[in-house]
C-alpha cells in the first residue's frame, strides 16, 4: 500500500486532476483526467500512467454537475481505483498567493479567507481555484489539503522588477507586478541541471508558450524577471489575452467607445489576443495551418513579441546562457520554435532544423553559443512535491504520542 496525492486545477469549467503514488523518495504518477464543461454539458475522461482510457463519461446537455458534483464524481471514480492505497492530502493549483504567500501553505478556513480576498487581482481564475478547496475543507476537514502558487516562485524577484512607477499609496495596497505560470518555471528550473548543468547555474531564459504564453528570466534557478505583471493578462500576446497593451488604450476604450469594465475586461482576456488578430482561432495549430493573411499576421506579432521580450530579459539578466522551450506550443510547435530562434539569431542563437523538427530535448547546432532546449513541463508533479513536502513537515512536528 501506498500513500497518495491528489493534485487539482480547478477552472470556471473544468477540474484537471492527477493522482500520484509515494514511491520510496519518489512519486509515480498513477492517473489523470479531467472533467469539463461542468455547468453545459459534463464530460469525464481519466488515464493511467501509460496512457490506457480507464473512465470515459458523458452527461446530457441539461445534466449540469458544478464544482461540487463533479468533485463528488471525482471521489467516487477515485475510491474506485485507489485500490490499496490511502489517499494522504490534496495538492490545488492556486493562481495567486499576493504578498503574503511566497511558498506552498496548508490550507485552513482562515487562509481561504485571504486567498478570497486576492479574487480582483485575478477574477478569471483565483474563484474557481478556491471553490473546490471551501468543499473539500466542508465535507473532508481531516484531509490535508495544500495551495501551490503561481505567483509564489517570482515574489524573490529584486524590488524593482515588481514595481510599477506608481504613487506608494497605491503600490502598498498590492498593485505591483506578480508574474505567472511559476509553478512550470520552478519545474523546469528543477530539472534543468539534468539538461545543461551550466545553464541551471548561470542565466537562462525560459518560454513558457501555451494558450497562455509568459517568458521568465531565471539566474542560478531563481526568477529574476517575467513576461507577465499585476495579472495574468500581460506581456505576451496569448490565444485570446493581449497582452502588453498601452493603458492609455483602456482610457480610449472607456472615452470613446464607452465600453464598461465588463465589457473591457472580455476584450482584454476573451476577445484579443491570437484570436482577436487573426479573426480565425485562439489555436496555434489551427494558425499555422491556414492561408489567411491575418492568421499569418497573428502568429508574426505573437513571435516579434517574443523577440522583443528575449532581449529585454537578457537585459535584465546582463547576458544570457541558454533558453529553455516549454508548454503546449513550446513543446510540441516546430515552426514556431524555428522562427523564435531565428530571431534570436543575434544572442548566439543557432539551430539544428533536425534536431527541432524531432523535437529535441537540445534544438541548437553543437556549435551554438547559445544552447536551445526543448524540456516538458509538470506543473502537476512540481504541486505533488510541495504537498507531500508539506505533510511530511507537518507530520514530523506532530508530538509522538507513543513515547
Amino acid at each position: 500500500m501506498s500513500d497518495a496525492i491528489l493534485v487539482l486545477n480547478a477552472g470556471s469549467s473544468s477540474i484537471k486532476f492527477s493522482l500520484f503514488l509515494e514511491r520510496g523518495e519518489s512519486l509515480e504518477l498513477f492517473l489523470g483526467g479531467q472533467l469539463e464543461g461542468i455547468y453545459t454539458s459534463p464530460k469525464f475522461k481519466a488515464k493511467d500512467a501509460t496512457g490506457t482510457v480507464i473512465g470515459d463519461k458523458q452527461w446530457a446537455s441539461e445534466e449540469a454537475l458544478g464544482h461540487d458534483g463533479a468533485l463528488s464524481y471525482l471521489a467516487d471514480f477515485l475510491r474506485g481505483h485507489l485500490g490499496p492505497h490511502r489517499l494522504a492530502a490534496v495538492g490545488h493549483r492556486v493562481v495567486h498567493g499576493g504578498l503574503d504567500y511566497a511558498a506552498p501553505v496548508r490550507l485552513t478556513h482562515g487562509i481561504v479567507a485571504d486567498l478570497e480576498k486576492l479574487i480582483p487581482l485575478a477574477p478569471l481564475h483565483q474563484p474557481h481555484n478556491l471553490t473546490p478547496i471551501r468543499l473539500m475543507l466542508a465535507d473532508r476537514p481531516e484531509l490535508p489539503q495544500v495551495a501551490c502558487f503561481d505567483t509564489a516562485f517570482h515574489r524573490g524577484q529584486p524590488a524593482v522588477a515588481q514595481a510599477f512607477a506608481l504613487p506608494s499609496a497605491i503600490t502598498e495596497r498590492g498593485v505591483r507586478r506578480y508574474g505567472f505560470h511559476g509553478l512550470s518555471y520552478e519545474y523546469i528550473a528543477s530539472v534543468l541541471a539534468k539538461y545543461d548543468p551550466s545553464a541551471a547555474q548561470g542565466r537562462t531564459v525560459v518560454l513558457h508558450l501555451g494558450n497562455g504564453a509568459s517568458m521568465c528570466a531565471i539566474q542560478n534557478g531563481n526568477s529574476v524577471a517575467s513576461t507577465m505583471g499585476f495579472t495574468a493578462v500581460d506581456g505576451l500576446p496569448m490565444g485570446t489575452r493581449c497582452g502588453n497593451l498601452d493603458p492609455g488604450v483602456v482610457l480610449y476604450l472607456m472615452d470613446e467607445l464607452k465600453m464598461d469594465v465588463r465589457a473591457i475586461e472580455k476584450l482584454l482576456y476573451q476577445q484579443s489576443g491570437l484570436l482577436g488578430v487573426s479573426g480565425v482561432s485562439s489555436d496555434m495549430r489551427t494558425l499555422l495551418d491556414s492561408t489567411d493573411p491575418k492568421a499569418e499576421f497573428a502568429i508574426d506579432l505573437f513571435v516579434y513579441r517574443i523577440g522583443r521580450e528575449l532581449g529585454s530579459l537578457a537585459a535584465a539578466l546582463g547576458g544570457l546562457n541558454a533558453l529553455v522551450f516549454t508548454a503546449g506550443i513550446g513543446e510540441h510547435a516546430a515552426p514556431i520554435r524555428e522562427r523564435v530562434c531565428q530571431v534570436a539569431a543575434w544572442l548566439g542563437v543557432e539551430l539544428d532544423p533536425v534536431a527541432n523538427a524531432a523535437g529535441g530535448p537540445r534544438i541548437s547546432r553543437s556549435g551554438s553559443r547559445i544552447p536551445v532546449w526543448v524540456i516538458p513541463t509538470n506543473e502537476e508533479l512540481m504541486i505533488a512535491l510541495h504537498t507531500r513536502h508539506i505533510l511530511n513537515t507537518v507530520n514530523a512536528a506532530a508530538p509522538d504520542h507513543d513515547c
